[in-house]
This record gives C-alpha cells, structure tokens and sequence, in this order.
C-alpha cells in the first residue's frame, strides 16, 4: 500500500514537490527549531502523537479521563482490526527484507514462493480481543492483503533484478522496498513521546506515509504533521510532503485511496494549538466536559455517560508550593 504507482509518482513529482519548494515554511514551524517559541513546549508533559492528532473525541475529554483520571477502557473492536491490519502489512514488508538477505539474489524463486504464503501466525495474540468469529473474518481480511501486497513486492522484485543483472542483496531492498515501516522516533525535543512510530517512511519520495481502515477525517493530516516536525528537530533536513493512506475493503478485495498533501504553515500550526492546548488541559487539570455528540463506539461512552447519568468531575487541585 505504501508504494507509488506510475500516475501518482508522476503527480507527486510534478506537483506536489514542486509546489512545496514554491510554498516555503516559515522557519519558525521547522522541527528544527524545536528550542525557541513557538515549538519549544509550554509545559512538562510528555503527550503521544496520536494524542495530540487524534480528534475523534470533539472536547478531547477522552485524554483528560485516560491521563488524569487514569481511565483506560479496552480498545473497541475498530482499533483492534486496525492493529491487526497494520500489523499483517509490517510482518509481509520485514519478512520480504529478510527473505532476500537470507536467500540472496539467487534465491529469487524461493523468496517468491515464501512471500505467496501468509505468515499470520503473529496475529494469534488478538483472538481474545476478537473472540473465534470475529477473529477468523479479520484474518480473511488480513490474507486479502497480504495476498495484495504480496503481488506488488514480487513485481517489484522481478522489475529490478530484470534492470541489474549485477545487483545485490543490500541494493535490491532499498531499491524495491523503499520503505521503513513502524519507523521509530524520539519526539522529546517537542513535549512528544521518546517513543513514537511512524507507520512508514520513504526515501526514494521523501514524505511521511500513514495507513488509515476508516473514513476521511480533516484531523488526520495532523499525524503527517506531527512525525515531519520530530523528523525535522532529530535530523535537520525538511519533510514538506505527508501522504494519508485509505484502505478499504469491498468483498474480497482491496480499494485504495491516497491523499497526497503539503506539509505547510496551516496544518504545523493546528498541530502546535493541538500540543499545547492538551498539555495545558493535562497540567492544569482542566476538565473540557463531554461532548453532546459522543460516538457510541467510543471507549469512553460508558465513563462519560454512565447508566446513573454520573460522570467524573474536576479532580481535586494539588496545593501548591
């Protein structure tokens, strides 16, 4: 999923970056400036990424339960077919690296024929999260794509061992799997986790890849946002283009649609307000209420609206010095 087709290489090459090197960003949204206002964090509060991106909860009362009140319900089943999606794509896109250092060039039939059959063993650990039957239809899913991806790897393969007669092991990865998925991040220089992931990375077309199973959402680009600033303060090179990526199934088969988009003062900026506002939310103990349009699905539903209509208030204030 995260490969480029022809028609979409073509946009972003004669789009998109062009358009990014015209539309320069103020120097003072670059990660790299990390040290000075306004990304030098306000407050000493370590925030995950997907805790200041996310904004399914419209008041943002879901972090102020999970991380003041310690409130940590159960995933719902969205987020666990979500893991386990994500999951079959990193195993498939490692096990193909790993396939052609262990079997080497020479061995490309057998790298062909181990990447043809799904290795879904390592998703075993959320059947209990899923129960049998909803555990056996989410690896029906998960063969689809392993089944999907599978194919376009292979293509690749063949595509670049038919150009380098020469080529070897080391060479042939970065060329036909150019990606680095469940790319790890240090985000502190932000007020961010030390431990954050980006779904993917590429080098070959520079820009931050993240996998979506679910419908469109405006606040989505602030994850691209989030992981190009923490690129930008650990390596000091600029990331301009994100690219959101929405799978969705339909029967047996995949259909995939990319939002392509800059990486520019606007969404750098929402993703500052967003950072600050729940830090201030978190240190200060400000309780942002319920919002009247919860989703049902919401883990937090049943802490926000109990069966006694009760929810938990303000927690008590620290004295102070």
């Amino acid at each position: 999923m995260y490969f480029l087709t022809e028609e979409e290489r073509k946009r972003l090459l004669k789009g998109l970056i062009p358009k990014s090197r015209q539309n320069e960003v103020n120097e003072d949204l670059r990660g790299w400036n990390w040290h000075r206002p306004p990304l030098e964090p306000l407050y000493d509060v370590k925030l995950a990424l997907y805790e200041v991106a996310s904004r399914y909860c419209p008041t943002g009362r879901d972090l102020f339960l999970r991380r003041v009140h310690k409130v940590k319900p159960p995933p719902n089943k969205a987020m666990v077919l979500g893991s386990v999606f994500h999951d079959t794509l990193v195993t498939i896109m490692v096990r193909a690296k790993k396939l052609i250092y262990e079997k080497g060039v020479a061995g490309y039939q057998e790298i062909v024929q181990a990447l043809r059959e799904p290795d879904l063993a390592p998703l075993e650990r959320y059947r209990a999260s899923l129960g049998d039957e909803g555990f056996e239809e989410a690896m029906r899913r998960c063969r689809i794509i392993w089944e999907f991806e599978a194919a376009r790897i292979i293509a690749r393969i063949q595509e670049y061992l038919a150009k380098q007669p020469h080529i070897g092991e080391d060479s042939l990865v970065s060329l036909a799997i150019p990606v680095v998925v469940e790319q790890k991040l240090d985000g502190s220089f932000l007020g961010l986790s030390a431990n954050l992931s980006a779904d993917a990375f590429t080098f070959s077309e520079p820009m931050v890849l993240d996998l979506k199973f679910g419908e469109r959402r405006p606040f989505h680009r602030l994850t691209t946002a989030g992981y190009a600033l923490v690129m930008e303060a650990l390596h000091e090179y600029p990331i301009n283009v994100g690219c959101l990526i929405y799978a969705e199934f339909r029967e047996d088969r995949l259909v995939i649609s990319k939002d392509f988009h800059l990486i520019d003062d606007e969404v750098r900026q929402w993703f500052i307000e967003e950072r600050d506002e729940k830090m201030r939310m978190i240190a200060e103990e400000i309780d942002p209420g319920r919002a009247d349009d919860c989703h049902p699905a919401c883990p937090y539903h049943a802490t926000c609206w109990p069966s006694d209509g009760r929810s938990p208030g303000p927690r008590p204030r620290r004295p102070g010095p």
